[in-house]
Formats: C-alpha cells, sequence, structure tokens
C-alpha cells in the first residue's frame, strides 16, 4: 500500500516536539517585524541601510540598476567593482497593458537625478519583453540628463553549443559583437 505524502504543517506540527513549530513561528514573526527596503537601494535587509549601501568601497561612479532584490547577489559576485546596486522591484509590464507614463519603480523616477552624478548607469534587467520595456524606459528617463546609460550584454552562453541557440538568443549575440 502507497503512503499518502504529508503536508508540509503536518510534517513540522504533528509528531514533533511543540518548540519546533513554536520555533518556526517566532522566525516568521521575526521575519515579519525586521525584515524591510533599504531606503538607498530597495534591497531585502533587517538594517537601513543595508550592509551594501554602507560597504566603504562601493563606487558611486558607476550604479547598475536591477529588477529585484536576489539578482544584486549575481551583480556582486560576478563584479570586478563594488557599485551601488538599486532595485527596481518589478518591471514594465507592456503585454498586460501597464504603461511607462503610469509607472513608478518604488521613487527610481525621484532618484534618477542624483544617479545623474553618476559616470554611468547600467541597465541590468533580464532579457524579457518586460526588461527590455524596462530598460528603454529608463534610458529614456536618464539620458537626457547627460549620464551614459548602458545595456548588460545578452546573447550565447560561455560553454553552450551555437546549434542550441534559439533565433533571439543568436540575433542578441549579434547585435552585441564586439571587435576582437
Amino acid at each position: 500500500m502507497a503512503r499518502k505524502p504529508r503536508s508540509a504543517w503536518r510534517f513540522i506540527c504533528c509528531g514533533r516536539p511543540p518548540r519546533i513549530a513554536l520555533a518556526l513561528a517566532e522566525a516568521i514573526r521575526d521575519a515579519k517585524e525586521k525584515i524591510r527596503a533599504c531606503s538607498v537601494c530597495y534591497n531585502i535587509t533587517d538594517s537601513d541601510p543595508c550592509l551594501y549601501c554602507v560597504g566603504p568601497t562601493r563606487s558611486k561612479n558607476t550604479i547598475c540598476v536591477v529588477e529585484e532584490a536576489h539578482n544584486i547577489m549575481a551583480i556582486e559576485k560576478n563584479a570586478d567593482v563594488q557599485r551601488d546596486v538599486p532595485v527596481l522591484g518589478r518591471a514594465l509590464s507592456p503585454l498586460s497593458g501597464a504603461r511607462s507614463g503610469a509607472t513608478s519603480y518604488q521613487g527610481v523616477d525621484r532618484k534618477a537625478k542624483g544617479w545623474a552624478l553618476s559616470e554611468e548607469i547600467i541597465i541590468a534587467t533580464n532579457p524579457t519583453a518586460e526588461g527590455e520595456a524596462t530598460a528603454v524606459y529608463l534610458s529614456k528617463l536618464l539620458k537626457p540628463l547627460g549620464v551614459r546609460v548602458t545595456r548588460i550584454g545578452v546573447g550565447i552562453p560561455v560553454g553552450a553549443d551555437l546549434e542550441y541557440a534559439d533565433e533571439v538568443t543568436m540575433l542578441k549575440a549579434m547585435e552585441g559583437r564586439r571587435d576582437l
């Protein structure tokens, strides 16, 4: 006879000491009370400003804008320079009717004026329709301020075979080519 799978609630609460369920409840309550958005970059943090923003080696010359807080880790572990990484919180969704003029990214419109003091703003949104729409929106918002606005490269990943690349990926790789 096959054993019926247990639900997570039943696994945690039934057949376990009460202290395990109470510890889980306390951890959830602590997270709800302590976790918030950084007032500088909108990263998820328990201290304000977050550890990234108070870092003494932060470069203010280059800013790298990402969609979600978890994208910061990818930027940080692969960056040669520690730069400010503000989080948008979401991308534009042109397919669902969200218009760029009606969208405000947690104060990005206000912060853009401060970003103009930087030498370069790197738009590191995902290579999706929403990410591309967001990159175009931010570019139109920031270029009039006189700052260099760039977009992360997209295309064929290192170690991949060209035969498995789809048409859009190959197109983006060709568009993003550079001199050797």
